[in-house]
Formats: structure tokens, sequence, C-alpha cells
């Protein structure tokens, strides 16, 4: 059995759900997980918002609009009478909920609450659609088998329990229609899997059901070697390493959430990046094989903040490096790149919520400068740092100014802090002397 993810974009459309349809309609038993129609999570968002703020009249106009906007889409995708009628009450209880809300304080858990409607939304209207076209389909609520444990990590033993028994309940159907990105916590709360939680989940239920591969399928036609929308003349990668993909995905590669490929790399189960508009194009292979070395890719991370620690007197001395280590993890805020000197150590964050608070800490045993409007870029690639052609970087990057360098912690990835008004010019240039051939 597969696993087929489709984002938003992928269900943001008639056109598109029809595209959906004809892919996952072949014969073989698969499981496909929809995120929320394209914009509906960031109108939900915005709904919240505005109860948070205290202007229930903002929420309602946003949610009436919305509203709206499902009803012309159920027009235009569904002519069964029967099936109409039902899917519009079904959508019409969920905006009756959100309406509701609209007059309760706004906490964490109504915010889950809030956001979950999107996927809920479209997997019934996903759902009702294929058995007008007379497809054999099942809606497997992901809150009744997705969890997560006390450290906010999915709950495999749990997750594959419940699974096996929904997928034998309706073992008739050829298709299981499930929502992303939601699940339940460790209390049984509403919660879900953050931004482009949907990749997570697919390849979450891929590892619980031992499937024969994970397919996302987006509107692209696989991981591009740079940024696309920055970069011009960029080309789709076709095969990646398990470790490569996990170091693009976290610095920034847009297509893949960062935590997609760790539930199936114990298993190797392969991950298969597609494009709804072009299913025939190969798009990218995710597997345990690796291919050839050097630099295969390039992606960037913004909104980056660089902490140099000076001390002196203190650096060298036993424990010192620990405690600087443990303010950052009381603040739950995690390092990408460090680096260190005799008298100083250099780190980023991608975190800033607790700034003010980890540098008055860290006030207390150094000297501290930080800089803000960062991009980490990061190259990534099999066995890169030992790769003959790797020293071309350095040249081409000669106008450019490097805050810091992280090389040799991991031999797939070198990673270069800079200001973030050189990103797309430093892309650009590292797109044409690695990938374009120019001569040096």
């Amino acid at each position: 059995m597969k696993v087929l993810k489709f984002g938003g974009t992928s269900v943001g459309s008639v056109e598109n759900m029809h595209n959906v349809k004809n892919i996952i309609s072949d014969g073989d038993k698969k499981v496909v997980v929809l995120s929320a129609m394209s914009g509906t999570t960031n109108h939900l968002v915005a709904i919240a918002q505005a109860i948070e703020l205290g202007n229930p009249s903002d929420a309602i106009d946003k949610i009436n609009n919305l509203h709206e906007t499902y009803f012309k889409t159920i027009d235009s995708l569904l002519t069964d009478a029967h099936l109409i009628v039902d899917v519009k009450n079904y959508v019409s209880s969920v905006f009756e909920f959100l309406l509701e809300c609209t007059n309760k304080s706004c906490s964490k858990t109504l915010e889950n609450k809030i956001l979950a409607q999107g996927e809920l939304l479209s997997t019934y209207i996903f759902n009702s659609f294929l058995k007008q076209e007379g497809i054999s389909a099942t809606l497997l609520p992901a809150l009744d088998f997705m969890r997560t444990d006390a450290f906010n990590e999915p709950d495999i033993d749990s997750i594959k329990v419940n699974l096996e028994r929904l997928i034998s309940d309706g073992k008739g159907s050829e298709i299981y229609i499930t929502q992303g990105f939601i699940c339940l916590d460790d209390e049984g709360q509403i919660s879900n899997l953050q931004r482009g939680g949907s990749d997570y989940t697919a390849t979450i239920i891929g590892a619980a059901i031992k499937a024969e591969e994970v397919q996302i399928w987006t509107d692209i036609d696989g991981m591009h070697n740079n940024d696309p929308r920055y970069v011009e003349n960029t080309s789709a990668i076709s095969n990646l390493s398990f470790e490569e993909a996990a170091e693009l995905a976290y610095f920034g590669a847009k297509i893949l959430h960062p935590q997609t490929v760790t539930p199936v790399r114990k298993d190797s189960i392969p991950v298969r990046l597609k494009n709804t508009m072009k299913p025939e194009a190969h798009g990218t292979l995710i597997s345990k094989s690796t291919s050839e070395n050097g630099i295969k890719a390039i992606a960037a991370k913004d909104n980056i903040t660089a902490i140099k620690i000076k001390s002196a007197r203190m650096l060298q001395a036993h424990g010192f490096l620990k405690k600087v280590f443990e303010i950052f993890e009381t603040y739950q805020t995690s390092i990408d790149m460090i680096t260190t000197s005799e008298v100083a150590v250099s780190l980023t964050i991608d975190d800033d919520k607790n700034l003010e608070s980890i540098i008055t800490e860290l006030e207390k045993i150094a000297l501290i400068e930080v800089d803000t409007n960062q991009s980490i870029v990061c190259l990534v690639g099999h066995s890169v740092v030992n790769h003959q052609d790797t020293y071309k970087l350095f040249q081409i990057l000669q106008d450019v100014k490097i805050r810091m360098i992280s090389y040799g912690g991991s031999k797939n990835n070198i990673s270069l802090l800079i200001d973030s008004k050189d990103k797309i010019n430093t892309l650009q240039k590292l797109n044409d002397y690695l990938f374009e051939l120019v001569t040096l």
C-alpha cells in the first residue's frame, strides 16, 4: 500500500481536485492525505487572531466570507443533489462552530481547534466527490489515530494500532482519505504538526503501515537545485538520499516539512515528490541510495539571528560552554550553526521570541553582540566537504561578506551565514558557477 499526500494547491480548485481524482484512481489501495484547501489555513489563522484581539465582528466577517467561498466550490464540484445537501450541511456545521468561537476567550486549545477545521473541510468535500464519481473511498478521521506523546513526537505504537484497526474496519475500500497536519496531543486535546505538517503526517502513516512508498504531491515537479522563487534556470533533482533531503528541508527548501523523512528513514521507505499538474514528470525520489558526490542543491533559511559570545577570561574555562547551552535549553531555543575561536563563540537561532531573556542571561557571563536579519545559505550533496570542486564556492563569494561558515559538522552540508540583503545575489552566483558551468 502507498501513501499519497496532496497539498493545499492540489485541492485548491475544482480543476485540481479532478486531477487528484485521476491520479489516485488506478485501482491500487492507498491512503490519501489531504491538506486544507489553499488559502484556508491563512484565513483560519486570521480568524483566530481577530478573536484573540477582541474583535469578534472582524472574525465574523471573515468566517462568513470563507463560508460563501466553500459553498461556491461545492456548487462547482458536485452535481448529485443529495450529496450537495449533505456536504453543505456539514460545511455549515463547521462554520457554525467557528461563529461560536467568536464568543469565547482565545487560548492555544481554541486556536488549534479553529485551525483543524481546514483539513476536516477538505477531506469531507473530497471524499464526497469521490463517492459521486463512483470511487470506493473511506474517510479515516486523523483524530482517531494520529497522536503525539509528551515530547510532541509521534506516538508511532499508538498510531500503528489504531490505524490498522480503522483500515481493517474499512477493508472493502480502495482508497482511505485522511487529514494531514492535525492530531491529538498526549492529553487528548486537538493539536497539530505545525505548518507543512501534512508531509509529516504522510510519512508517519507510511512508517506505521510499512508503506511501499510515500508520495508528496505539490505544484512543483520535485525538489529543485536552488530556490525557484529567487533564481532563474533551476532544475528538479532526480534523486536525493534521506540525509540530503533532511538537510535541505531543515535549511529552507519549502517543498518539504523539516521532519518529513525522519519516520521513514529507519525502514528505508522511499519518498517521491511529484507535481499534481504534471503527473508524468519524474519528480524527485528520496531514498537510502546515494548518487554522485558534490553539491546537488542550495537552500536558504531567513529570519536568522547571530549571537557572538565573547569572554577571554572564561571561554576556555571548564564548563563555560555548558553554561551557554543551558541558557538556550532553559528558553527552549534551538541552535542552528555554531563556531568557536580562542576567545568567542558565535551561534545562530531562528526563533527570537525569547531573545531578550537569553541575552540578559548571557550578559552575566560574557560580552554579547547580536546581528539580526541574517540568512543561512546551505549547500547540500553527498560527501560535499570532500569533493574536489567544493573549493569553488569560496572563490565565487569573494564579494559577499560571510558572517559565519559551518564546514565539517556534516559531510553532506556546508552552511554560510550572510546578511539577508545579500541572499538573492548569493543564491544566483552560486547557481551560475555550480550548476551553469561558468568558468572561474
